[in-house]
């Protein structure tokens, strides 16, 4: 640390940021690698009520305050021998914070289009063909029911037909409707 003491003062203060910040960085990134945290900047470090945002991220994270104090740092070092005004060396340090804040942001929101939501929804059943699993009575007199995969998955649903005959149990059908959202109408391919 003799290294540190002998540069001027606005330097010195860079690195005293940049190394302990730069420390705590490298063991984010090998926490968030090997699955040991897993908010990466999410949820807020704090308690309040954020629930009428819709944000996907909080502004307000200690990895949020990590990246800014690791751009502010490493640029403050970076440019210092470069940009002699004080007052604009700060201010470009500060720049370059809120630009790791925002490539953070940046890629956390791309990350979060690549989750998958698997759940069912009724009217994805919809001009898709099932099998009769529990035999159908005639003209909507009650309901029977049918296996149907969507997105890989079998699902068993309730159904109605229009028809004026039964459908039997293994008769290939067509969902051409969704009655009430919770009931197919089918008819027989």
């Amino acid at each position: 640390m003799e290294i540190l003491q002998s540069l001027e003062p606005l330097l010195r203060t860079f690195w005293y940021i940049a190394l302990p910040v730069s420390i705590i960085f490298i063991i984010q990134a090998i926490m968030t690698f090997v699955g040991g945290n897993t908010s990466d900047g999410i949820a807020a470090d704090f308690d309040s009520d954020f629930s009428d945002t819709d944000a996907p991220f909080q502004l307000f994270s200690l990895r949020n305050l990590i990246n800014f104090l690791l751009g502010f740092s490493w640029a403050g070092i970076a440019f210092y021998k470069i940009i002699g005004n004080k007052t604009i060396l700060f201010l470009v340090a500060i720049l370059t914070g809120v630009a790791f804040v925002g490539i953070f942001f940046v890629i956390i929101r791309q990350l979060m289009k690549l989750t998958e939501d698997d759940s069912f929804r009724l009217q994805e059943a919809l001009d898709k063909t099932a099998e009769v699993y529990l035999t159908i009575p005639k003209s909507r007199t009650g309901k029977g029911k049918i296996l149907i995969s969507v997105k890989g998955s079998v699902h068993e649903l309730e159904a109605m037909t229009d028809a004026s005959e039964p459908i039997p149990s293994h008769t290939t059908i067509k969902v051409v409707k969704i009655e009430n959202n919770n009931v197919l109408i089918v008819e027989k391919i």
